[in-house]
């Protein structure tokens, strides 16, 4: 969330860079119009409290002195009601102005590309030769129904479009990806957590989704629960309400769980195979930092997905999203794009955000500075990657003209030294 009082200050600037990110102006107009409401009704109920403060003594004094104070009291008990009056008004208007910054995204980051269109992404780098075939690559859902290994049909019998079964060592390589992404992040320092699949609204606040995205959530009606989107949320929750010790800064954690999306807008898209499904596993990264090490650490929470795209020898791209495709608490966002040779172009395998201290704002995530002061922490949060695309890559690009898959190397211990898929028996 961002600070209201930031944007009292600055709020030419303020509508200029929202204005990157699709916010009208009015938007800020009005919410500014209810906060200085709000701060107008402050002023005026501590005016009262005052006059209610002296009145008191004024009681007090006569009483002590065996005079008639009648007047005085009726005089507090009006200004008593016209306190609490104003205090509910106050509260009324608080809500308002926390709903209407809640529903603002973060501001940008100045090298952030200024843009609504999302092909006005700009490309970092490019990593990898797209693979040449001797034969007409199939799509990775044709190569998995074929082998025997994905299985839509039954997944929609049971639970309808958009999940499916992993059969046989289907199951087994995504779970070699997913152990081997676990591995590679504890070696780079990251300690491992098995979060909670189900969280408070409180929570889904905290890192963003709430209240904005409510309507695209899958929740659990009969509590006050919804399955996470991703592992960011319990991440991120962590430490809500809490101070970090300065000394434990930066704090890497590494999170494999499974993300439940509505996908809600995305209907005639990727309506075959796994990139885009209710239902898929994800390796998550989040980072809490200072303020000042934060850009520092999104190259290297970058540098970390790229690392799992290297060693499994998949071509991919990186590219700095626009300011009107990036998540609403980022600041800035590097997606890694992977080949798919089927479809002859990239596909988003991972997004690595730095939200600054929007997150912690509103899970209130601080620690203290040199001096002793209380500040805000910035989160960063990038997918390690997303399992099920992974499969899809490694099927796509690995496969073979007699219809098998060669499984990258890094895999094969993870596979008990199997070094091809073949058909299921």
């Amino acid at each position: 969330m961002l600070d209201v009082k930031m944007i009292r200050q600055n709020a030419d600037f303020v509508k200029e860079q929202l204005g990157h990110r699709g916010v009208a102006a009015s938007d800020i107009d009005d919410l500014l119009a209810a906060d200085k409401q709000r701060r107008e009704l402050i002023a005026k109920s501590e005016q009262l409290k005052s006059t209610r403060n002296k009145v008191s003594g004024e009681i007090s004094q006569k009483k002590r002195n065996k005079e008639d104070a009648s007047a005085e009291i009726a005089e507090m008990q009006k200004v008593s009601a016209e306190v609490k009056e104003l205090d509910e008004q106050r509260r009324t208007i608080d809500a308002q102005v926390q709903d209407m910054a809640a529903h603002l995204p973060n501001m940008p980051h100045p090298d952030v590309p200024v843009s609504l269109k999302e092909e006005d992404a700009v490309e970092l780098r490019r990593i990898g030769t797209p693979r040449k075939f001797d034969f007409t690559p199939k799509a990775h859902w044709d190569i998995g129904e074929d082998l025997g290994i994905l299985d839509f049909e039954r997944g929609a019998k049971v639970s309808g479009s958009r999940f499916l079964y992993y059969v046989g060592d289907g199951a087994k390589l995504e779970r070699a990806v997913y152990n081997f992404f676990l591995d590679q992040h504890e070696a780079e320092g990251y300690t491992e957590v098995l979060p909670p699949y189900m969280v408070t609204d409180e929570s889904m606040y905290g890192t963003g989704q709430f209240p904005k995205f409510k309507e695209d959530a899958f929740r659990i009606t009969t509590q006050d629960l919804t399955l996470i989107p991703t592992a960011e949320v319990p991440l991120v929750n962590y430490y809500r309400d809490e101070v970090i010790p300065a000394e434990k800064l930066p704090v890497y954690f590494t999170a494999l769980s499974p993300a439940f999306r509505e996908e809600a807008g995305s209907a005639g898209r990727d309506t075959k195979g796994l990139i885009r499904l209710h239902q898929f596993n994800k390796v998550e990264m989040v980072k809490f930092t200072k303020p000042e090490d934060s850009w520092d650490e999104l190259e290297k929470l970058t540098n970390n997905a790229e690392s799992l795209l290297k060693k499994l020898g998949l071509p991919y791209h990186v590219i700095t999203l626009t300011t009107g495709d990036m998540s609403f608490t980022a600041a800035m966002t590097h997606d890694l794009e992977v080949w798919f040779p089927e479809q002859d172009k990239y596909r988003e395998i991972s997004s690595c955000s730095n939200c600054t201290d929007f997150q912690a704002r509103r899970a209130h995530i601080q620690y203290r500075d040199d001096d002793g002061k209380l500040q805000f922490v910035h989160t960063l949060n990038g997918s390690g990657l997303a399992v099920g695309r992974t499969v899809a890559a490694i099927l796509e690009n690995y496969q073979n003209e007699d219809g098998t898959v060669t499984i990258p190397d890094v895999l094969v211990p993870y596979m008990h030294g199997k070094t091809k898929i073949e058909k299921q028996g």
